[in-house]
């Protein structure tokens, strides 16, 4: 690996353009199952990923909350395709630990809290994503430097940190507190290859971390939302909808649910200013953390 980044699996918007991208400038491409609305897409997708990143390590992350009635199918399609990565989100990784061992994979689940790490680590995860406080899409409350630091008193295998982190220097950051990984996404859905729309796209690079807004109105968990797209889909950012009843079915249309249109971001958001392909964002991003690296050692 180039760097110790994955590119973030985002709903809607990370696809295998994205993900081959990725993994192509030297870091883990990563995807959401649910992105693909059908069992042979989502075969479709993994069986061009593999041939195509070649030895690379990619991702796959799938939710295990109990609505999601296409979890079997999608965990038949993981132990066919193999992805070195896979990652859990919105529910317990038991469902996928016997998949996801049988071929030395590594099995990662996504938690908000250091309660919920030791739960999935009982479970059977190999290692953690800590979602932390800045995180676009599906957030949490902490601030990475202290979760990453409760997290390694009692877990000692892999570990991403998410949340906020928008440069090199970030990375850098994220590393020297404990993390093996970061989790980066707000800086790549303005990637040429993303799936985000182009006004999308836009919308980000003219947004500042004043455009944000923390709600779990949308899909009934916290999330953090561009305040522009909240307005343009008729909500009031001042007075959001109580939290709906969670829901997580990837065999449902996602195109006809209410978060189809409203767009989030991360708090790094401020660091996008156009639309660029994925190797250069990699590029620039190499070029920061090793700057940074160089302003640690002459620190220390």
């Amino acid at each position: 690996m180039r760097l110790p980044v994955f590119a973030a699996p985002m709903f809607l918007i990370s696809g295998p353009d994205l993900v081959i991208a990725a993994c192509k400038a030297g870091i883990v491409g990563a995807f959401p199952t649910p992105n693909c609305r059908t069992v042979d897409q989502l075969d479709q997708w993994m069986t061009r990923i593999s041939a195509e990143v070649g030895d690379a390590p990619w991702c796959a992350n799938l939710v295990t909350h109990s609505t999601n009635a296409r979890l079997a199918d999608d965990l038949a399609l993981i132990a066919k395709h193999k992805p070195p990565f896979v990652v859990t989100a919105l529910g317990s990784p038991r469902p996928a630990v016997d998949t996801v061992r049988a071929y030395g994979g590594t099995l990662i689940a996504d938690v908000t809290t250091p309660t919920l790490a030791k739960k999935a680590l009982a479970a059977g995860a190999d290692g953690l994503a800590c979602i932390c406080a800045g995180a676009g899409g599906h957030t949490g409350t902490l601030s990475p430097f202290a979760f990453a630091s409760a997290v390694r008193q009692f877990h000692h295998g892999p570990l991403i940190i998410g949340g906020g982190i928008s440069d090199g220097a970030g990375i850098a950051g994220a590393i020297a507190a404990g993390a093996d990984y970061v989790y980066m996404g707000t800086s790549f859905i303005a990637a040429e290859e993303s799936l985000a729309s182009q006004p999308y796209k836009d919308m980000l690079a003219a947004a500042q971390i004043e455009d944000l807004l923390v709600s779990a109105g949308i899909t009934g968990t916290p999330a953090s939302w561009l305040k522009p797209s909240l307005i343009a889909n008729g909500y009031d950012p001042a007075n959001m909808p109580d939290a709906p009843g969670k829901a997580y079915d990837s065999t449902q249309n996602q195109s006809a649910k209410r978060w189809a249109d409203v767009w989030s971001a991360g708090q790094g958001v401020g660091a996008v200013t156009g639309t660029e392909p994925v190797a250069q964002i990699v590029e620039r991003l190499e070029t920061e953390y090793k700057a940074a690296l160089t302003r640690l050692r002459g620190r220390g």
